[in-house]
């Protein structure tokens, strides 16, 4: 008799142990999760902080790119006739030749002379017109300093009336399209005079065009 009286003391702690154990295993998990918590927090933070460095990046990268882009649609725009212009520049050098060739006063005298020079002439100023609407300007530097940029020496002469480095004759004027050299004027350059003052060159006047 006294062992039956006993169990029901026996099985109800055993059933209050059972109530518990639910408990202390939430209690251990709860306690387990705040621990990691700190460590999920910076493996995200990571993984922000790299993700918004990469979109930072192709972000400046797609800029740069659209920049690049642009400017070379510009200058697309710009020198896409240069292979064109450089090989009808002889059309402009023939037509100036043909003019240089009459003697001065020569087409006074003659009526039909005259009528055939002022003929190329105006060829030669619609030639270099419709060059110029697209950019292309002559170089014609009689007179100014010597500029190796834009300028070709064929050779010096002794000149003492003007300052040395002077453009006292061209044999070939030079053309450019916008700022880039499409061919540099061939000159004939003075020496012994006095020092010429030293301009620099215009801006981009150093890049030849391609």
């Amino acid at each position: 008799m006294a062992d039956d009286t006993n169990k029901p003391d026996t099985e109800s702690s055993a059933g209050a142990e059972d109530a518990n154990a639910p408990a202390q295993a939430n209690e251990a998990t709860g306690q387990g999760g705040d621990a990691a918590k700190p460590d999920v927090v910076a493996t995200l933070e990571g993984q922000v902080a790299d993700l918004t460095d990469r979109l930072l990046r192709a972000h400046a990268e797609m800029e740069n790119l659209r920049k690049r882009t642009e400017r070379d649609k510009e200058d697309t725009a710009k020198y896409a006739i240069t292979k064109f212009a450089r090989e009808v520049l002889g059309i402009g050098d023939n037509l100036q030749r043909a003019i240089a060739a009459v003697p001065p006063g020569a087409s006074d005298a003659d009526p039909a002379l005259k009528a055939l020079v002022d003929g190329v002439a105006m060829t030669e100023r619609e030639f270099l017109n419709v060059l110029d609407r697209h950019g292309v300007k002559r170089i014609d530097p009689e007179g100014e300093p010597f500029n190796p940029h834009r300028h070709q020496a064929m050779t010096e002469i002794e000149n003492p009336e003007v300052p040395a480095g002077t453009i006292v004759q061209v044999y070939q004027p030079g053309y450019v399209i916008e700022d880039r050299v499409l061919r540099p004027a061939m000159v004939v350059v003075a020496k012994g005079g006095a020092k010429a003052s030293k301009e620099p060159p215009a801006a981009g006047s150093a890049t030849e065009a391609p």
